[in-house]
């Protein structure tokens, strides 16, 4: 595990090394890295794979106290993150949170030559309608700790609705222990966390930044999970019309979190994806 220090604070990730092409992986709300364990299993033989953890509540070091970590704010932390460690013509991979398009959209980059986007937030789908309850706890005294006590009960974990819908098959216990256990814990990990649930700005400007994205002319993979109920297959097919260079493939039998319920077909198509449009 590696660190750099940016302006809000310390993100720790993990690097693979080598010369290959640099893919830097974007994981969702509650989550670390590790939750790309299997693709970059897989990816690292050929590519350099970066994984940061990003402070969404699944990070160990909590920020600076002063960091922004809004909404905005956390889209502005990806670009820094690249800007740290000089990297250039990177392939973002991004599953469940939006970072990339984020980041696209109110800074831009000129660091970032593909986007790899997989069943994630999308237009004004920011928190999709099941993760609202935990985006309301957040604007309580005690919310956010009393939500992290229900996610880490049975049927908080694999409850409809809950995180039930994030996984058709459930991720292993020790996995998600390390996912939820900094939030439930560590009370500098929830103030972090509660900056991002409570600034999410209102339907209009996520159009707004979406819209922005059309702009970007690299090319882009937009894999998406059929049954998802997150992330709706309507949103991914509405990415693939947005992008200028886009292709779209439909995944079976899976929820939102393709690198658990399907990863070596998500895999197979990323692959496809980096060789065809590689130079």
């Amino acid at each position: 595990m590696f660190e750099v220090q940016l302006p809000a604070g310390t993100i720790e990730y993990e690097d693979t090394g080598g010369d290959g092409p640099v893919l830097v992986f974007i994981h969702g709300l509650l989550m670390d890295g590790s939750g790309w364990r299997h693709v970059v299993g897989k990816l690292r033989t050929e590519y350099r794979c970066i994984v940061p953890t990003w402070p969404l509540g699944g990070h160990r070091k909590p920020m600076n106290k002063d960091a922004d970590l809004s909404f905005l704010g956390m889209a502005g932390l990806v670009g820094d993150f690249l800007d740290a460690l000089d990297l250039r013509n990177v392939t973002l991979v991004q599953n469940d949170w939006g970072g990339a398009q984020l980041l696209l959209g109110t800074r831009g980059s000129d660091r970032v030559g593909r986007l790899v986007l997989t069943s994630c937030e999308a237009f004004d789908n920011y928190p999709p309608k099941p993760a609202r309850l935990i985006v309301a706890a957040a604007k309580v005294p005690g919310g956010l700790r009393t939500a992290m006590a229900l996610l880490n009960s049975p049927l908080g974990r694999r409850g409809p609705a809950t995180w039930g819908w994030m996984s058709k098959r459930p991720v292993p216990r020790e996995v998600i222990d390390g996912w939820f256990r900094p939030a439930t814990v560590d009370r500098d990990i929830r103030r972090d966390l509660t900056k991002y649930l409570t600034t999410v700005p209102p339907r209009a400007t996520l159009l707004e930044i979406a819209q922005r994205n059309a702009a970007f002319t690299g090319p882009v993979l937009i894999a998406w999970a059929v049954e998802d109920k997150m992330m709706p297959i309507a949103y991914g097919r509405r990415l693939a019309e947005l992008y200028p260079d886009a292709r779209l493939v439909e995944i079976e039998d899976s929820y939102t979190l393709l690198a658990e319920d399907q990863p070596e077909r998500l895999t197979e198509a990323i692959s496809e994806f980096l060789g065809a449009t590689r130079s």
